[in-house]
């Protein structure tokens, strides 16, 4: 057993002379390599190559400026930015702006929008208003920081912000054209109208009783019955202005008037619009189109003290709709030539891809209908969501959707909505204010183009 411990213990010396050997073997070579420094970035772990300077926003002055957006919404979960998705317009304008660096964050970038379309509706005509990265160091909406321009740099032209995000945006989204403007504009609160189109088949509708119908809607009127009421986002108040409506053929010279298939829209301009409002109008149309319904259907639902409770019935659908203009007093839209032939081959390769697809369908319908009354009947299902009904029930004999005063209450008690004693002291008067959520950095993330004093209701009983 003695002699057994010994030869471990002698063992263990010879391992560890072993080890010696090899630690001085080991040195000697890193003294032979050690003549030159190991690079910085391996030192640090990293991977040898540069790393790239941080670009230095404030060495460059800002613009503020309007920016006009043309897109197509089919494939977009809308415009806004939203919580639960990155598929909106608005977080591809936004990437595009960080990728060129006109923009350092969203935060900083005093942005506004004029109006938020939902999932699936186009705009031609959407503007934003936003700091921009400029090559300017005098002229409207510039900032200058705080240091000396650099010699030579005042001559220097603008930068050619619709070329630059045109070629990072995607196809289906094109910057048309931009004007400086004023640091305190808003493209939502300087907005003076707003105009809204509705593409929809002709079918068996009754053209001429929609486009009386629609006139109907023209004025100030209280459109709760015509919306969905977003009571969670702090919105009391329903009345709007609609300055003008009409129903038009898209084509004009078309040769066979009654052709069911002839294309018509519904225009209707105002200074604001609630949640799904103009799909809700033109769904009404629809109805009194197909005469399922009388013109003064309007006149009833705009009639909130008489009727309070808006009936149930389904919107129209959202891929015919699209925000058409929206107009501001004294803007000068600057567009590039070279640009804005780059967005019309964008738009006529997307036309050509469209067109061609609609026909193929229309020889494929030819001679499947005995007759034009058989397409004009199907035709109205699709502009419709939900199930046609087998027996209409008229809009007054449905059942009700919830009052104001029920949905404000329900949303106070899940503290969506904040309740306060109304200033005129008058009995029952009370202020409900919306809480704004915590991704909401500014008045612009509303569902709508609200009116800026909305936020701030007292609502009386009646």
């Amino acid at each position: 057993m003695e002699a057994l411990q010994a030869r471990i213990r002698l063992l263990e010396d010879e391992l560890e002379q072993l080890k010696a050997q090899m630690r001085n073997k080991s040195d000697a070579v890193e003294g032979e390599k050690g003549t030159t420094p190991a690079p910085k970035a391996q030192e640090n772990g990293g991977s040898g190559k540069k790393r790239k300077r941080a670009f230095d926003f404030g060495a460059h002055p800002r613009r503020h400026v309007a920016l006009r957006l043309a897109y197509l919404g089919w494939q977009y979960q809308g415009f806004a930015v939203q919580e639960n998705t990155d598929n909106t317009v608005e977080a591809q304008v936004f990437e595009a702006l960080l990728k060129t660096k006109l923009i350092q964050d969203r935060q900083s970038s005093n942005y506004h929008r004029c109006g938020r379309t939902d999932k699936g509706v186009s705009a031609f005509s959407q503007v934003i208003s936003i700091d921009l990265r400029s090559s300017q160091f005098r002229g409207v909406g510039v900032t200058v920081p705080g240091v000396e321009p650099k010699a030579g740099s005042g001559a220097t032209a603008e930068l050619p912000y619709v070329k630059m995000l045109n070629r990072v945006l995607p196809s289906d989204i094109r910057a048309l054209s931009w004007s400086p403007v004023p640091s305190g504009f808003s493209a939502r609160f300087d907005c003076q109208s707003r105009t809204y189109r509705y593409y929809f088949p002709r079918g068996n509708l009754d053209i001429e009783l929609m486009a009386e119908a629609a006139k109907g809607y023209e004025g100030t009127h209280d459109f709760r019955n015509l919306c969905k009421m977003d009571v969670g986002n702090g919105v009391l108040q329903f009345q709007r202005t609609i300055t003008s409506t009409s129903v038009q053929p898209c084509n004009p010279c078309h040769p066979t008037h009654f052709d069911p298939q002839r294309l018509y829209v519904f225009e209707v301009k105002g200074l604001a619009f609630l949640y799904h409002q103009v799909r809700c109008m033109m769904a009404v149309l629809l109805l009194i189109g197909q005469k399922l319904e009388a013109p003064e259907i309007i006149s009833q639902l705009l009639d909130v003290e008489n009727n309070p409770r808006k009936p149930q019935y389904s919107m129209a659908v959202d891929y015919p709709l699209v925000l058409y203009e929206c107009h501001f007093d004294g803007l000068n839209w600057i567009s590039e030539a070279e640009e804005e032939s780059h967005v019309l081959s964008s738009f006529l390769q997307q036309w050509t891809q469209t067109a061609v697809k609609a026909q193929v369908l229309h020889g494929m319908m030819h001679g499947l209908q005995s007759t034009e009354t058989d397409k004009a009947a199907i035709m109205q299902c699709c502009l419709m969501e939900g199930s046609r009904q087998r027996n209409y029930r008229p809009l007054m004999e449905r059942p009700r959707c919830e009052s104001l005063e029920s949905r404000i209450q329900h949303f106070v008690k899940r503290g969506r909505l904040e309740r306060e004693e109304g200033e005129s002291g008058e009995e029952g008067s009370a202020v409900f204010r919306g809480k704004r959520s915590r991704h909401s950095h500014q008045a612009s993330s509303t569902n709508q183009e609200n009116l800026p004093s909305q936020k701030d209701l007292t609502l009386h009983p009646s």
